[in-house]
């Protein structure tokens, strides 16, 4: 009778897992009486078993990548224990259990934007939108958005990409007023995106080429740090208008949850929607560009 090989142990649960234990302090979680001298910072594996209620011998082997049949009750305790936000919980669930086939290599589908949402996009002048779909590949993007980053129609396919413009456009150091947190940013939606898909071979290529042409990116993805893009701030320098302050959304596509569509708005009659209207004006099409 034949029996299947063994499944190796899940190096990317187990980095996850030590860099979150690693970050918290002892006295953080009512430890520090009982810390002792410690040759790492963080917490010990045993201090984050008795956390989250579970055996020390059961968390070492979770922590080592070989427990493929963590309970949910289990994972959410060590969530718990280890302090995770939202998106650290759902990355530590991507991990440790993978949906059926997750783990199998295939390749990733072709995404597409509907003629609908396509023709949305051009109907917002006032509002720079673009829509990201796998590795924040840029699927498509109105002038307005265009005008504000960079005009993707225009790049190679491979390079119609947010992470690659950030990390390897030298116009981006300046157009983001604070690089690196948009940078770090950046790579934590990449790292969430590849506990969805562990074996998107597009993936691979676009970290190697990055962690070979940036150093920063190389330290940062080895932190393993997760986000999740849903609203926030973005500072701006333009070359044009000057400084921006933007609000974004971020809005998932219900039919492909893999796609979201990003607006981005400033403060009613501010200075930031005063440029964004001016950009708009230098930005949108002639009758002979239509």
């Amino acid at each position: 009778m034949s029996t299947s090989p063994e499944r190796g142990p899940n190096l990317e649960l187990r980095d996850f897992l030590r860099s979150r234990r690693a970050r918290i302090r002892p006295d953080e979680v009512g430890l520090g009486l009982y810390a002792g001298r410690r040759r790492v910072p963080g917490l010990r594996r045993e201090e984050v078993a008795q956390l989250a209620g579970v055996s020390v011998d059961y968390y070492v082997r979770l922590e080592r990548g070989r427990t493929p049949n963590a309970s949910v009750t289990v994972l959410e305790a060590v969530a718990r224990a280890l302090r995770l936000d939202h998106a650290e919980r759902a990355h530590l669930f991507d991990l440790a259990k993978p949906g059926p086939g997750a783990r199998r290599r295939r390749p990733t589908p072709v995404q597409r934007v509907r003629p609908g949402l396509l023709r949305t996009l051009d109907a917002l002048t006032a509002t720079p939108a673009m829509i990201l779909g796998h590795r924040l590949d840029v699927l498509a993007a109105n002038p307005l958005a265009k005008a504000l980053y960079t005009d993707f129609d225009v790049l190679p396919h491979r390079d119609r990409n947010l992470a690659r413009f950030v990390f390897l456009d030298p116009t981006a150091h300046d157009l983001l007023a604070d690089w690196e947190t948009a940078a770090r940013g950046t790579v934590a939606a990449l790292r969430l995106y590849a506990g969805r898909h562990p074996h998107d071979p597009r993936l691979s290529e676009l970290v190697g080429a990055l962690s070979v042409h940036d150093e920063d990116f190389r330290q940062w993805w080895a932190d393993h740090d997760v986000l999740e893009y849903t609203h926030g701030t973005k500072l701006y320098r333009h070359p044009l208008v000057g400084e921006l302050t933007l609000e974004y959304e971020s809005l998932t596509l219900p039919d492909d949850p893999d796609q979201a569509l990003y607006l981005y708005t400033a403060e009613p009659d501010s200075p930031s929607e005063h440029a964004l209207r001016l950009l708009a004006s230098w930005s949108a099409p002639t009758p002979s560009d239509r």
